[in-house]
């Protein structure tokens, strides 16, 4: 029998926690007690809405990874929570929430399964995290091997019978993976996709700013908030300023959507580059028009971290160009 696969669900913010669980999860990946997917495993070209919708609806263990940003965020709260524990119910996957951060978890569907670590207590809070990380470790292998021998533990039902994993609880039957249904998404859900996207973008260009502040010496990144829908990003080289950058939301061209201007401003009313927010019957995600590149990018459908990359790129791009 092949090993259960784990799907991590996790909000982009906490992308760091991601990867300290995917390492801690790595001995039980050498043993081949498990596989671990997430959406940082998906290939150029592929369909990103797609890939994640085949994972939640086949994998048999997902990790929620729980935080404010997880609770806050539309995707991970109304998509792949409320289908995980749907699969949990009737018994196809088993639902298994980490806690990462503190944050208001317990009243909500998935507050009434056990948690790790132990008593629910933040990853965050522990003395020494990697002990708290441990004991999830520990529960992933106790969830595999439940399953592994679940199977083993039920009698074959006869020919004739309808299986019923929602009444029975247990590990169904043979079933089509070809489930997909049209989803519809309505204004809210766009305006709240946005909102998240843009804040994403912002604390995503903040830790490069400073990340690359650490790694170049002679460059400063500066990140400066100037209220709740813009801010500015400056990358100063030998104290001089190489690139500046605004990015803010309304306003633009459209008069809507994520919008990015060389230099600092606070008017609204022209842009280099707009994102606006577009759905299809599987997913919300962020289309570019392109206009920097020459429409090259019109097409692709960004998620939330494929947003805050190209608009990194953006600002980025022109210093690993000049080699002046």
């Amino acid at each position: 029998m092949t090993a259960p696969r784990v799907f991590l669900s996790y909000s982009h913010a906490d992308a760091q926690w991601r990867d300290q669980i995917e390492k801690q999860l790595s001995a039980l990946q050498r043993q081949g007690v498990i596989e671990v997917w997430h959406d940082r495993r998906i290939e150029p070209g592929q369909d990103f809405a797609q890939q994640i919708d085949d994972h939640v609806n086949q994998d048999e263990i997902i990790l929620l990874l729980v935080s404010s940003d997880f609770i806050h965020s539309s995707y991970c709260y109304e998509i792949e929570m409320q289908r995980a524990m749907e699969r949990h119910a009737a018994g196809e996957a088993v639902v298994i929430p980490v806690i990462l951060r503190a944050c208001d978890w317990t009243s909500l569907p998935f507050g009434k399964l056990q948690a790790v670590p132990e008593d629910g207590k933040p990853i965050k809070q522990w003395a020494d995290p990697d002990e708290a990380m441990l004991q999830v470790v520990k529960g992933v292998r106790k969830a595999a091997s439940r399953w592994l021998k679940a199977p083993v533990e039920q009698p074959t039902p006869p020919a004739y019978a309808v299986s019923s994993s929602a009444a029975h609880g247990k590990t169904p039957g043979p079933r089509s993976s070809n489930l997909r249904l049209a989803k519809s998404f309505t204004e809210r859900d766009k305006d709240r996709f946005k909102d998240e996207t843009f804040e994403y973008v912002a604390k995503f260009n903040e830790n490069s700013l400073a990340e690359l502040t650490d790694r170049n010496p002679g460059y400063e990144g500066v990140f400066k908030r100037v209220d709740a829908n813009r801010f500015f990003a400056t990358i100063y080289r030998d104290g001089k300023d190489v690139a500046r950058a605004t990015y803010f939301t309304g306003g633009g061209i459209l008069g809507e959507g994520i919008n990015y201007r060389q230099g600092e401003t606070t008017e609204s009313s022209s842009t280099n580059e707009t994102l606006t927010v577009e759905a299809d019957d599987q997913a919300i995600f962020m289309k570019a028009m392109g206009m920097p590149m020459l429409g090259s990018e019109r097409d692709r459908k960004l998620s939330q971290e494929g947003a805050a990359e190209y608009l990194w790129s953006l600002l980025i791009e022109p210093l690993q160009r000049d080699v002046r």
